[in-house]
């Protein structure tokens, strides 16, 4: 079946290039594939229609969750328009949503983009799953599961060529078979205490913590802050996000990233704080 939306609803370059997701690749017609939750999707659009395909009919409600379909983005626009830089950057990135990712793939794919450029990561991924994942398609392999992967060491991820990390996707696929780490228990715990959980994994920080929360649990109070983020909290918010944030302030994170990340000119920063 096929999910028919808008534009200013599901912006499919806006979504899937904003540095959320690793396994959607733009084609030659402007239009993405990508594998989500063991399956090829493919999302078009033409003028302002856009079209998810390869959706299981009894699947509908599973893919309008994980592209956040019923989800008020006006309202949420609406609230961040309050400040005038956070408005100016809806205005310019409108038809972002927050995907609901897997968790145990979102946590192994942002230990792997720690210090690593979106085609490595990209890479990594695209091997992992190919040499421990199920094949899916012609050429096609669903990310693995923690339970398929238990007992693996740093040295069985070699052929990966994913670095220092190898150790730390180890340890995570360790203490989720171990139950020291269980995705039920860390989805229902506020943001504080949910962090702290996942940053007993060796290699998790803060900022990787914070995009699980935000792009696997929607744990939408999540703010993720890269090189980018901490650009952006100096330049126009020294003394912290304006209270027309709180509660989401990860809505907010995506729409200053897509804004700025698109800015050419220093001139065009300055002028957001005018």
């Amino acid at each position: 079946m096929k999910i028919l939306t808008n534009v200013n609803e599901l912006d499919p370059a806006r979504t899937f290039l904003c540095g959320q997701c690793f396994r959607w690749q733009e084609d030659e017609s402007g239009g993405f594939s990508g594998i989500a939750r063991g399956r090829r999707i493919f999302v078009s659009q033409n003028g302002d229609k856009v079209e998810i395909d390869g959706i299981p009919d009894a699947d509908e409600k599973l893919w309008r969750s994980y592209f956040d379909l019923d989800a008020d983005y006006g309202e949420y626009i609406a609230r961040l328009s309050e400040d005038k830089t956070l408005k100016k950057a809806c205005e310019a990135s409108a038809g972002i949503r927050i995907l609901r990712q897997e968790p145990f793939e979102t946590l192994l794919s942002f230990i792997i983009s720690q210090n690593n450029n979106i085609p490595r990561i990209s890479g990594i991924i695209a091997r992992f799953s190919e040499q421990f994942g199920g094949k899916i398609g012609d050429n096609d392999y669903a990310f693995p599961t923690a339970e398929k992967l238990r007992g693996i060491e740093a040295g069985d991820l070699a052929p990966l060529r994913a670095g220092f990390r190898a150790r730390y996707i180890a340890d995570a696929v360790d203490k989720i078979n171990r139950g020291e780490i269980n995705f039920e228990e860390i989805d229902a715990l506020p943001l504080e205490p949910a962090r702290e959980r996942l940053k007993t994994i060796v290699g998790v920080g803060d900022k990787v913590a914070d995009c699980v929360l935000l792009f696997a649990f929607h744990k939408t109070d999540a703010f993720p802050k890269d090189v980018w983020i901490k650009r952006i909290m100096s330049e126009c918010f020294p003394d912290g996000l304006p209270e027309c944030t709180k509660g989401i302030e990860g809505i907010a994170q995506q729409f200053l990233f897509d804004y700025f990340r698109n800015v050419r000119s220093e001139k065009e920063i300055s002028a957001l704080k005018s």
